[in-house]
């Protein structure tokens, strides 16, 4: 799955996502879907934290952050 947002794009499959990010040249972000944590209620963030590194990003609408959740099956908070 592939979804297109202002900062670039997020790849995701069952097991991991990619953010690759079209604003600065060459960053991809990659994280384990265990290790990841959506948070709604007007926020739509992307949180992905475990023991060797931590990051987010700021979708922008929350039908995005619900198009990823559907995917992975994960919860929104």
């Amino acid at each position: 799955m592939i979804i297109e947002f202002s900062q670039g794009k997020i790849i995701a499959n069952q097991h991991e996502i990619v953010v690759r990010l079209s604003q600065i040249a060459n960053v991809s972000m990659q994280c384990q879907t265990e290790a990841l944590q959506l948070i709604g209620r007007g926020a739509n963030v992307i949180t992905a934290y475990d023991m060797q590194c931590q990051w987010s990003i700021k979708l922008d609408s929350e039908q995005q952050l619900q198009q990823l959740a559907d995917f992975l099956c994960l919860p929104i908070q």
